[in-house]
């Protein structure tokens, strides 16, 4: 799971960073407005949090722009400027949720987690296919009535994977999923390679059926079976 956050608040920012950090989600961070819309023209999030009172304008431009390139992107507003016309034009942009400050770090990572599921799997903490249940909650998967031993990258790539069944996923776009934008760092995507390896072989060691194919030259995709 990657997250934009956009907050000009450092020791804020800093402390949403970490805690999102040790629950497995990728939180990358943005303090203005433009390095804001850069990422944003750049990259895909599952989610944005995204503060108001920006030093070189305000999230609801983020907001119209948005807007403007169709992303799907789910946002989640945090501010400590609460009052119901702010909060009625936020949703109006297409803001999903609105989070008032000061907050508990634990409550929003339940509304990142909410706002995901409602997004991607029809608000169920459970993601069931054929033979394949995944716990989102408990961080959980289970074949056949066996759970099996996966790390929370292969949790993450197999979500990503059923969330996007039946489409071509490049391996620069699975990479970018897996480690936000230090994927621009790396000389290649290897490391993409071996994830989708190792996911594959505890799947089928577990009974599961094979829905992991590879197009050659282009990434992965998950099929129906």
């Amino acid at each position: 799971m990657k997250v934009l956050l956009i907050e000009d608040e450092i020791e804020l920012a800093e402390n949403i960073k970490q805690y999102l950090k040790s629950n497995g989600i990728i939180c990358e961070w943005a303090n203005d407005v433009h390095l804001a819309l850069d990422k944003i023209a750049i990259y895909d999030y599952d989610c944005i949090l995204l503060d108001l009172m920006l030093p070189d304008g305000n999230g609801f431009e983020i907001l119209k722009e948005l807007k403007n390139q169709n992303k799907t992107e789910g946002v989640i507003i945090i501010s400590a400027k609460e009052n119901l016309e702010t909060r009625i034009e936020g949703f109006n942009l297409g803001a999903d949720d609105y989070l008032t400050k000061p907050f508990h770090l634990s409550e929003l990572l339940v509304r990142i987690q909410a706002l995901i599921r409602r997004k991607n799997f029809k608000g169920n903490n459970k993601v069931i296919f054929n033979e394949i249940e995944i716990d989102i909650l408990s961080k959980t998967v289970t074949i056949k009535d066996q759970i099996i031993d996966v790390t929370k990258k292969e949790i993450d790539l197999l979500l990503y994977l059923i969330g996007n069944k039946n489409q071509v996923l490049q391996k620069s776009s699975i990479a970018e999923h897996l480690s936000g934008d230090m994927a621009d760092m790396l000389d290649n995507h290897d490391f993409v390679y071996a994830h989708i390896k190792n996911l594959k072989k505890k799947l089928n060691q577990a009974g599961s059926n094979d829905y992991i194919k590879t197009v050659y030259g282009l990434g992965y995709k998950w099929i129906n079976g």
